[in-house]
């Protein structure tokens, strides 16, 4: 499977958060899936973390631009670029959601075929993506 995690996912699993599923965990520590992190979700954290957002700062022992690369790697997590192509992809999308930053994951999903793994409930009202079920 080429699960691809939503911010408050890797944040959840970086820093032994309970509200990480048991299910999710085992699947993401399973050498058989390939694990993604979009860039959308490192600019996110960066963004939140300038302004001061008290809910993702916590997250932080240090600057996200290094944290969150570091985190990924010690996770053996891939890096998942965002490109041109993403934005045919990103303008078809209903307004379901006006997130950018989530808005964008899913459109990476449906880009290459991904299965995301997230609790928010607005991206889970998507058509056509495929979403783990926790």
């Amino acid at each position: 499977m080429n699960l691809l995690l939503d911010t408050h996912i890797f944040l959840w699993l970086i820093n032994d958060h309970p509200s990480l599923s048991e299910k999710l965990g085992c699947e993401i520590k399973n050498p058989e899936n390939r694990i993604l992190l979009s860039i959308v979700s490192t600019w996110e954290c960066v963004i939140k973390y300038q302004l001061n957002k008290p809910e993702f700062n916590t997250y932080f022992p240090e600057s996200p631009d290094v944290y969150i690369p570091q985190k990924r790697r010690e996770s053996l997590i891939n890096s998942l670029a965002i490109n041109e192509a993403t934005m045919s992809y990103l303008i078809a999308l209903p307004l379901l959601h006006r997130d950018p930053f989530d808005r964008l994951l899913i459109a990476q999903c449906l880009q290459y075929d991904l299965v995301m793994a997230t609790v928010d409930d607005a991206i889970l009202g998507y058509p056509n993506v495929k979403f783990f079920e926790l």
